[in-house]
């Protein structure tokens, strides 16, 4: 479903902004060290930990006795970093609760003249971890959980946008409900401000649903794509909230 490219082309991107994501990166890792210093967990829990860029990892090393990396696949760089960390456990899940795979199911084997007509067959599951994760820190995912399987469905697929609009609020929803049942923190853009060399500026919503008050709060702009604007004839940012919920 394109979840490796997707996760190299991460890394790339970052690589070609030469610097303009350390802010974010940055404020990421400053609100995670103070939401540690609210709770002092024993077990803290990551959702999306990938390349562990926004992620202070050796900090959270010192305080909590158990830390699980979550994500549906981890690049083989990470899992060379963390080799000699015992207190660290990869785990490779799908935090949707099985919408990546049902996807999969139901509409890989769909054509250009057999496409999709109705996502009512498609369930969306609430995410159950067989383990105690403690402190869950979900970074920087709440927005791209939908991403690659809706990208997946809008090919194989003939269905209204007010569905896939549906399916994307359900999702959010969804980890939103779990990390209130948890001690947690979201870190999530919910905006994305892109202005073109025209002069035009476009707001996109990419959190459809509520957020939760937070015990702690902060607000930020990640400069997602500046380096490259000449090239692509536009600048993209994404406004960032952090919560302590």
């Amino acid at each position: 479903m394109g979840y490796y490219n997707y996760q190299r082309g991460l890394i790339v991107h970052l690589l070609n902004e030469e610097g303009s994501w350390k802010t974010h990166l940055t404020n990421c890792r400053n609100f995670i060290l103070k939401s540690l210093e609210f709770y002092k967990p024993s077990v803290v829990t990551i959702f999306g930990s990938g390349w562990l860029l926004d992620l202070p990892l050796m900090e959270i090393n010192e305080i909590a006795d158990e830390i699980n990396l979550v994500d549906i696949i981890h690049p083989p760089e990470v899992r060379s970093q963390v080799a000699n960390l015992k207190k660290v456990m990869l785990r490779e899940e799908d935090v949707t609760g099985g919408f990546i795979e049902e996807v999969w199911t139901r509409a890989s084997h769909k054509t250009f003249l057999n496409k999709l007509r109705s996502f009512e067959k498609i369930k969306i599951n609430k995410y159950q971890p067989g383990f105690e994760p403690g402190l869950v820190i979900s970074l920087n995912i709440l927005t791209q959980l939908e991403v690659l399987p809706i990208e997946f469905l809008r090919k194989r697929s003939k269905v209204k946008e007010e569905a896939f609009l549906q399916l994307r609020k359900e999702i959010q929803q969804n980890h939103i409900t779990f990390l209130r049942s948890h001690k947690s923190v979201l870190l999530t853009d919910h905006t994305e401000v892109i202005k073109e060399s025209s002069g035009n500026t476009t707001e996109i919503k990419s959190v459809l649903v509520d957020l939760p008050e937070g015990k702690l709060k902060d607000e930020w702009t990640w400069y997602f794509e500046l380096k490259n604007s000449d090239y692509y004839r536009k600048k993209s940012v994404f406004r960032v909230s952090a919560l302590l919920l």
